[in-house]
């Protein structure tokens, strides 16, 4: 099957190394395809493609920060009607696209056995199974489908034009390069991030970066700086003198060889960090498209493909405005006991109402999985502990909810944003510190309430601070309610996000056909 010849000679940004693929990467085609068979590797249409439509390959990276934003992006590809994709997982994430399958009939899926890793326990595919400390290993593993990709696509009878992939696997413009197609790099992330993590990437096999305990980004706007434990996860856990993990920094560095890039993000959120990202990547390459989510929301703010029913939206319509704290620190921290106890007390000591999302510790010492004997019962009139799944989006969206104490993940960060309301931050780990600093210092719309993956609140004054954001109209909340209005403006017809989005889907239909 010949291919067209692509020729892209955009510049690019930083140092990207040649890559190199070790052999035990390799999967053999006759092994593709006995794992297809016995694993029932689905594609859920053999139809071809409409002539007069584009053929997209998404592929998300399996963290619920990542996934859900991406998926947002292609729930508005497949309103638009002149894409027809198939988004790439693995058995176990499969279910995370039912909402949006539902929704759109029409995708198609390409599952595909998740690679084992020796740093990996078995079963494990996304990293709520595992952590953040498993990011390195699943990145590796996801490596592995390069070869299966290609056999894929060398056998479709009409095979996508372009990939849409998260930054994580930055691996897949290796990939996009050999099939002699543009790469779609997608971040669900800060524009700051994106400079900050591509500039560590740059200079971290320098002394200077190896010996300070603090690193400055004179190179960034307002030149921020940030200890060396505030930096993202995968930086502090790189080993110069592990093969795999400089294969890991070319995966980063190669994403701005992309073709374009999208971020969730807009104008008003991080305007001179995303116009600096513009300078640097050249014109016509960078969109910010947030917030992603808010685009084909109803007027309610739901989402279609997203769940939003919950027992919990009925408890908070009996609920005054602005009087609940959510308290929630994503699908994959788990806090050590004395942070569960000093959090519940504070929560007890601040008397006010508040939804608690917690993932609990195993029992032991007859205490009930961390959480204080008693506490539930106490505080049963005002606040509800959940230790499971609830719909954030939906939540952040009540009139009830008027603070919300968070890690800082940019996914929670860009919810609470489009929903006005301020943030209570207690950055942990990963690119929270990151977006803290943009939240508290940038935006002053967030108070830091503590600080680190192992630090124990003050529970006196975490309550007292709780109790004072919801009880006045203090100047990080009507930030926040004025970052909302801008946020919505954004998506609307001739907003920023809105003409970005049509710039984006306009370069996408001017692909040629395969």
């Amino acid at each position: 099957m010949s291919r067209r010849q692509c020729n892209f000679s955009f510049p690019c940004l930083l140092y990207f190394s040649k890559y190199t693929l070790h052999s035990h990467l390799h999967v053999k085609k006759s092994l593709f395809f006995l794992l297809q068979s016995s694993l029932n590797v689905s594609m859920s249409s053999s139809l071809p493609p409409s002539a007069t439509t584009r053929h997209l390959l998404v592929f998300p990276y399996p963290a619920q920060g990542h996934m859900l934003p991406l998926l947002d992006l292609t729930n508005h590809l497949a309103s638009h009607g002149g894409f027809t994709i198939t988004i790439l997982v693995t058995p176990k994430t499969l279910p995370l696209l039912h909402p949006l399958l539902q929704t759109h009939p029409s995708i198609q899926t390409l599952v595909l056995p998740f690679p084992s890793h020796p740093k990996l326990p078995v079963g494990v595919e996304h990293v709520s199974h595992i952590g953040n400390h498993g990011n390195f290993a699943i990145v590796a593993a996801l490596r592995q489908l390069h070869d299966p990709i290609v056999d894929w696509f060398n056998s479709h009878p009409s095979p996508p034009v372009a990939i849409i992939s998260d930054f994580f696997l930055g691996w897949t413009q290796r990939l996009a390069d050999h099939l002699q197609i543009p790469r779609v790099a997608f971040y669900a992330v800060s524009s700051l991030l994106i400079h900050v993590m591509n500039s560590c990437w740059v200079h971290i096999k320098t002394d200077h970066f190896s010996s300070s305990p603090v690193i400055e980004f004179s190179e960034i706007p307002k030149s921020p700086s940030f200890k060396k434990e505030q930096l993202p996860s995968l930086v502090k856990q790189y080993q110069d003198s592990d093969p795999d993990w400089n294969l890991l920094r070319d995966d980063v560095l190669a994403n701005t060889s992309s073709w374009a890039c999208v971020v969730d993000t807009f104008e008003n959120l991080d305007l001179e960090y995303l116009d600096h990202l513009r300078k640097l990547w050249g014109e016509g390459r960078v969109f910010g498209v947030g917030p992603v989510h808010l685009i084909g929301a109803t007027k309610d703010g739901r989402n279609p493909i997203r769940e939003s029913s919950s027992e919990i939206l009925t408890w908070l319509d009996k609920c005054p405005d602005d009087s609940v704290v959510y308290v929630c620190f994503g699908s994959q921290k788990q806090l050590s006991r004395q942070q569960l106890e000093a959090l519940a007390s504070a929560l007890e000591k601040s008397g006010t109402r508040f939804v608690w999302v917690v993932k609990t510790i195993h029992q032991t010492d007859g205490r009930s999985n961390g959480i204080p004997v008693g506490f539930e019962d106490r505080v049963s009139d005002r606040g509800i502990v959940v230790k499971g799944w609830v719909p954030q989006t939906a939540i952040l969206h009540h009139r009830a909810v008027g603070g919300f104490l968070s890690h800082c993940g940019w996914n929670s960060v860009v919810e609470s944003i489009a929903n006005g309301v301020m943030v209570l931050g207690w950055p942990m780990e990963a690119d929270q510190f990151i977006n803290a600093r943009l939240l508290v210092e940038d935006l002053g719309v967030a108070v830091r309430v503590c600080e680190g993956a192992n630090s124990v609140p003050e529970s006196e004054e975490l309550g007292k601070i709780i109790a004072e954001s919801l009880s006045r109209d203090s100047s990080e909340k009507m930030k926040a309610k004025a970052l909302k209005r801008k946020a919505v403006e954004a998506v609307r017809p001739n907003g920023s996000s809105w003409k970005d989005m049509q710039a984006f889907i306009d370069k996408l239909i001017q692909l040629p056909q395969n």
